[in-house]
């Protein structure tokens, strides 16, 4: 039996691997953030932790690889957790400023990760 695979392109293979990394990466984030402000974890909803993963997956896609190693999401508080989701909730209603809500979540979790 020949293994055939003509169906399945590099390209699927290489944005299925992009997913997969993302996915690890944003998992990693989130256990960190959630290590980080421990019992205020519980005050987020599940709508919440989606909308934080999401653009937290935003970002990762978005940052250099080095410049991503340098956030430390353990730093965060609740209240820039709040902020971030208010801004993943704005951008996905309206997705015309997404340079300008990454570069603003970014720059509040460099701001913690000094």
């Amino acid at each position: 039996m020949t293994s055939n695979r003509s169906d399945i392109t590099d390209e699927d293979i290489g944005m299925r691997a992009f997913q997969i990394r993302k996915a690890k990466a944003v998992e990693r984030a989130l256990d960190r953030l959630r290590q980080g402000i421990r019992d205020s974890w519980s005050m987020f909803t599940q709508r919440d932790l989606s909308d934080l993963g999401w653009i937290v997956g935003e970002l990762w896609a978005y940052e250099k690889r080095a410049d991503w190693e340098d956030l430390h999401f353990s730093k965060l508080s609740a209240e820039d957790v709040v902020g971030i989701i208010g801004m993943a909730r704005t951008l996905r209603e309206d997705p015309h400023n997404t340079v300008e809500t990454l570069e603003r979540v970014g720059d509040i979790i460099r701001a913690k990760s000094v």
